[in-house]
């Protein structure tokens, strides 16, 4: 790092590159770059210090990042091999890498706690930086999301553990040496990459040979892996038993192959968020005896934002905005929802993110969209990817066995919204969805 004086990102705005622009922006270090599209994310990063720009162009690239000593590029996979600048370093004599290798070789300098699964990896990272932070345990944290405890996704307070997500998108996570790993699952996912579930699986198993010599594995009870299993109220080594809802949260007991922890509390509602603090807590319990601190930490952590976050709750008025963009994340959304409120109406809007995912996954998303008392759909969100012939939100809506359904656009989504008045209103997607929820936060509250 000490050879590296200037740092340019191709996908700057992207929510594991951002941590990354943020951290080498704190070492000092000069940081430019692209993003394809201006949001908030891009407007902070440029406000902390980094010059970001939304138009692949080669003229638009700083002098200083076009000398190739003291530069370092950074790319996320998701950029297309057509990318003008990608190309412009690599015809060049750049050090160039993929956001995931960076990240391992920046973790390799701590004891890495790594936090794998096709779902869950984002809350449950969140959670254990939050419990490192109660416990005063010094670490540095690049994080899949926003977390609402510390307001952003780089957290350094400290440098001896750090705190990351193993991301399986491209194998990402295979750059990884992790002293403690936990896998929350392994639904079958990013087949555009993998082809067939099996070969994810497979993936999934090489990622845990990547732990140090001495390291330990965490894994969800159930996983076909072998390690420290954690559940509730089954046989796994990390439980939670003896389970009631008490004033919107979880009271609980952790039963640990040590030791027994009463009257623990955790205020996120849904047994895939208690599966996430529980995965967490078993984590930070191989490093640390601080056990009553963790539990505290459990009590008072606030969220992750986009994760089942509650935008809006007055009278006979709920607003939940989530990142659920796979069937296995809608159907724990759906739960948690019926969970809290069992007898209203739930409004669904969904926003299928990948024509890909929205192809293989076709019959899925329909069985669980159907559940809800009725479903809007949003066009489809391309991100990476250009359109699949005869793979769009019209083709999922037919197969969504529910009369209350509909295709709808951007533009007409605050009429509908505040004309059908729900009860319960959720939003979900991975893609752009996230930049309408203050403005139907807004219209929402104007129109009650």
């Amino acid at each position: 790092m000490n050879t590296i004086h200037r740092v340019y990102f191709i996908g700057a705005g992207g929510i594991g590159m951002s941590a990354l622009v943020r951290y080498f922006i704190y070492l000092g270090k000069e940081v430019a770059g692209y993003d394809k599209t201006r949001t908030p994310l891009t407007d902070v990063l440029v406000s902390e210090g980094a010059a970001l720009h939304y138009e692949d162009s080669i003229d638009l690239i700083p002098a200083a990042f076009r000398n190739p000593e003291g530069t370092l590029v950074v790319y996320t996979p998701a950029v297309p091999n057509t990318h003008k600048q990608l190309n412009y370093f690599r015809q060049g004599d750049f050090q160039i890498k993929k956001r995931a290798e960076v990240l391992g070789l920046i973790s390799r300098n701590s004891r890495c706690l790594a936090v794998a699964g096709t779902h869950g990896k984002t809350t449950t990272s969140c959670i254990l930086a939050h419990l490192l932070h109660e416990a005063g345990i010094g670490f540095t944290a690049f994080l899949g999301g926003v977390s609402e405890d510390f307001g952003s996704n780089f957290v350094l307070e400290g440098t001896e553990f750090s705190v990351v997500e193993a991301d399986e998108y491209d194998r990402s996570f295979l750059w990884l040496a992790p002293e403690v790993a936990c896998v929350t699952s392994m639904d079958a996912d990013h087949l555009d990459i993998y082809g067939s579930g099996e070969q994810l699986q497979a993936s999934f198993r090489e990622f845990t040979t990547k732990l140090i010599p001495g390291g330990t594995l965490l894994v969800r009870n159930g996983l076909p892996l072998s390690g420290l299993r954690y559940g509730i109220e089954d046989d796994s080594e990390y439980c939670i038993r003896n389970l009631r809802q008490e004033e919107g949260g979880y009271l609980f007991e952790i039963h640990t192959p040590e030791q027994v922890f009463k009257q623990v509390r955790f205020n996120k509602p849904g047994h895939h968020n208690l599966l996430n603090g529980l995965a967490a807590f078993a984590m930070a319990m191989q490093i640390t005896s601080l056990s009553e601190d963790l539990i505290r930490g459990l009590a008072t952590f606030k969220g992750v934002e986009r994760r089942f976050s509650i935008v809006l709750k007055g009278e006979g008025q709920v607003y939940i905005d989530d990142y659920a963009h796979h069937p296995t994340e809608i159907d724990a959304v759906y739960e948690a929802l019926r969970e809290q409120y069992p007898s209203s109406e739930i409004l669904a809007i969904f926003q299928p993110h990948l024509f890909s995912r929205t192809r293989d996954f076709g019959p899925e998303f329909a069985k669980s969209l159907s559940r809800f008392d009725e479903v809007w759909l949003l066009d489809i969100y391309p991100a990476r990817e250009m359109p699949i012939a005869g793979i769009d939100s019209q083709w999922l809506l037919e197969k969504i066995q529910n009369p209350n359904k509909k295709m709808i656009s951007k533009t007409e989504l605050i009429f509908e919204i505040t004309e059908r008045k729900p009860q319960v209103l959720v939003t979900m997607g991975a893609g752009d969805i996230g930049q309408e929820v203050h403005v139907i936060k807004k219209a929402l509250r104007d129109a009650s």
